[in-house]
């Protein structure tokens, strides 16, 4: 494959296992975020891995769509910080479609906008927009390419496939709760 996502060539599983160490990075940064806000540990995201893969896209779409500015700073932080806050808005909208609810909840901070965006989390994309390109993208790179091709095949094969039932068993958990939920309100409602 061509340099979209890495600087030079790269292999499909190279991608594969950067995406999830993006989603399990994102997963950690979001449980350490929450148990400073909170207090205490929160399961986060919506499987029951240590994976967000809202963040494997996010970095890297992020990467292809901020790679342009990569070189002004000042134009990274603002674009990532835009992007980004974008990004969380379009995600909260396809989940309250599907799922009737989206999975965070920014009421309670200055200046959010119903609960799904808050300028605290705008302000914090923009450092990780920068993180991606100073730090983060360039490691990344060096570590997924470490592995042998045999075991990156492997282990992106197994990801891929473990998320997959993961993300089938949660869509399945939920919307047997869903349909419990539904029922306990109708018979309330009947009573």
């Amino acid at each position: 494959m061509g340099p979209i996502f890495f600087a030079g060539s790269y292999e499909p599983y190279d991608v594969v296992n950067a995406f999830f160490l993006y989603s399990f990075m994102g997963w950690v940064m979001e449980s350490i975020v929450i148990r400073l806000e909170k207090g205490h540990w929160e399961k986060r995201g919506f499987v029951h891995g240590p994976f967000c893969i809202i963040y494997g896209f996010g970095a890297m779409l992020g990467y292809v769509l901020l790679k342009p500015f990569s070189t002004n700073y000042i134009m990274l932080y603002l674009m990532g910080a835009l992007l980004a806050t974008l990004f969380e808005y379009i995600t909260a909208r396809i989940m309250l479609r599907i799922f009737g609810a989206f999975w965070w909840d920014y009421s309670g901070k200055a200046f959010n906008y119903h609960g799904m965006l808050c300028l605290e989390s705008t302000l914090g994309w923009g450092v990780i927009a920068l993180l991606l390109f100073t730090v983060l993208q360039n490691n990344m790179l060096w570590l997924v390419t470490r592995l042998p091709a045999h075991l990156a095949t492997g282990l992106s094969f197994l990801l891929v496939c473990s998320y997959t039932i993961d993300f089938a068993s949660s869509v399945y958990k939920a919307r047997r709760m869903e349909t419990t939920c539904n029922e306990e309100q109708s018979s309330m409602l009947q009573e």
